[in-house]
């Protein structure tokens, strides 16, 4: 399949990674994103393990390592403010300080990604799929802008709540599970004065949220967020809905979240989601395949959501390149190289939220829950270390 036409949905992480290995592979690769540029804001994401492999490959990571947040530390303060932890070798977004990983702001992430792709790549802002129909020779999609273009194989890289898997595969309750936690993201004026640092606090309900700097300490990076055992019903487009979701279940919350909250409200870059995972049986249906979260997210519980994108698109294209364009081989041959290493990153998801419980049990007091809890738990860095990107 010499010059196969590819359409890829989504131009966050998985996107333009997986655009950067197709035009080297010989694709002719088209990039569609519902936002009307790149989108700013996001969390601080983490590159890890085969992910700093797959970086090198591409000779982007002393570019990605350059852009660093840089923390030195972390602190935990109570409800006054006042420090009651504080750690220089670990940090709650980023983990262990002396481990060749990379924490890196998620827009920062994006931006190296789309510009090592670079100039062959098409990319159409400001638009999306809104209806997908394939035969075996290729697939019409109708874009939401009017246009209809043909292409030979589509990828879904669009997120949590992709549209081309709804289209393709089905409603978003088929495949969703919520983790019972939402969380807000967006960028506030570092008016606390940090330096390279994170400041987290918990509320009673056990979340509550944090900061940590960017933009070389004019910034913070805001996470705020709640325990919801129900999933909410909310529009996932309605910004200013969620805006309102967010200030009403933190409106008793003490340390300086209330004038994070006072931020948030003009918050350019605002961001809104549950904790939630996607398992599917298939990540791939007839042409149409998807990438990352959109076939398999893991949450940011995971911590791996990143390099999970980053290490699918590598081995999606290289499966296409070994298969010589021939989709059914290379599909069957993406899902088969990954299959156990996502479904890893997703338990330990699953393993970091009983820590945080077996933490707040120990810290009630009830050390026969906390012990059992924490029993049997898998350690980070074997899952991390599991999988080995193999030459294409």
């Amino acid at each position: 399949m010499t010059d196969a036409k590819v359409l890829i949905c989504g131009a966050s992480i998985g996107g333009p990674a997986l655009a950067y290995w197709l035009v080297r592979h010989g694709f002719d690769v088209t990039v569609v994103e519902r936002a009307p540029g790149p989108r700013p804001g996001g969390q601080a994401v983490d590159v890890r393990g085969p992910a700093l492999d797959v970086a090198e490959r591409m000779g982007v990571l002393a570019e990605i390592r350059a852009a660093s947040t840089g923390m030195r530390g972390m602190s935990m303060v109570d409800a006054d403010g006042a420090e009651i932890f504080r750690s220089e070798e670990h940090t709650l977004s980023g983990g262990d300080l002396a481990s060749p990983d990379v924490e890196v702001l998620r827009d920062d992430l994006a931006a190296i990604l789309m510009r090592a792709a670079g100039g062959e790549v098409e990319y159409l802002f400001d638009d999306s799929p809104a209806a997908v129909e394939q035969d075996e020779q290729g697939v019409d999609v109708v874009f939401a802008g009017g246009a209809r273009r043909r292409f030979d194989l589509v990828v879904g890289a669009d997120g949590l709540h992709s549209t081309t898997r709804r289209l393709v595969f089905g409603p978003e309750s088929d495949f969703i599970t919520h983790l019972g936690t939402y969380l807000g993201v967006w960028s506030a004026p570092n008016f606390l004065g940090l330096d390279h640092w994170q400041v987290f606090h918990q509320t009673p309900d056990g979340w509550g949220g944090g900061v940590l700097t960017a933009r070389d300490n004019t910034e913070l990076r805001v996470y705020l967020g709640f325990e919801s055992a129900t999933p909410l019903e909310y529009d996932h487009r309605d910004v200013a809905g969620q805006k309102r979701i967010l200030a009403e279940r933190l409106r008793n919350a003490g340390w300086v979240i209330p004038r994070l909250l006072e931020h948030m409200w003009d918050a350019p870059d605002f961001h809104f989601d549950s904790m939630a995972q996607i398992h599917m049986d298939s990540w791939s249906h007839g042409r149409v395949a998807l990438l990352g979260d959109a076939g398999y997210c893991g949450s940011p519980l995971s911590g791996q959501g990143t390099s999970m994108a980053m290490v699918g698109a590598y081995v999606l294209a290289g499966e296409l390149k070994a298969a010589g364009g021939d989709h059914r081989a290379a599909f069957a041959a993406y899902e088969s190289e990954l299959r156990g290493y996502v479904t890893a990153n997703q338990e330990l998801a699953l393993t970091n939220k009983r820590r945080v419980e077996a933490q707040q049990a120990a810290e009630a007091g009830d050390t026969e829950a906390a012990a059992a809890l924490a029993e049997g738990l898998a350690d980070f860095t074997d899952v991390i270390g599991s999988f080995k990107p193999k030459d294409y």
